[in-house]
């Protein structure tokens, strides 16, 4: 099933976002921040529960790139350099840097971190949601 648009959770000095159809569960967010990512509370997210450079920090290391972020005074993330094509283990290809994504429709999406299905199975296509043969790893 395709993503839906990105859920906004605004605080004070920064705004996450996160992309539902995108997350493969990784956890990074959950052990690397749990003051601001609880899954066992509503909302999930609490922006100001740490300071917005960790946050952001925190966010960088989502390998599917469900969360983003954008500070307060302006900046968002800014793209590894060089940009990096990875297998992992499971087969799925995980990209970070400057990216151009594009999807079935035609939509380009800017990224900089993204996990793209490399099985063809996925119902969210081009990114990874876990429904084939990548999912057993």
């Amino acid at each position: 099933m395709p993503s839906k648009e990105p859920k906004a959770y605004d605080g004070k000095l920064v705004t996450v976002t996160y992309e539902t159809g995108r997350c493969l569960h990784a956890a990074e967010c959950v052990r690397g921040l749990p003051e601001v990512f609880d899954s066992g509370s509503r909302p999930w997210v609490q922006p100001d529960g740490a300071g917005p450079e960790r946050v952001a920090e925190v966010i960088r290391r989502c390998p599917s790139g469900a969360l983003q972020y954008r500070l307060a005074d302006g900046p968002t993330e800014e793209p590894d350099r060089p940009t990096t094509v990875v297998r992992d283990p499971a087969g799925r290809l995980v990209l970070r840097g400057d990216l151009s994504v594009t999807s079935p429709d035609g939509t380009v999406r800017r990224e900089t971190r993204a996990m793209l299905c490399a099985c063809g199975v996925s119902g969210n296509q081009p990114f990874c949601d876990l429904s084939g043969t990548c999912h057993s790893d």
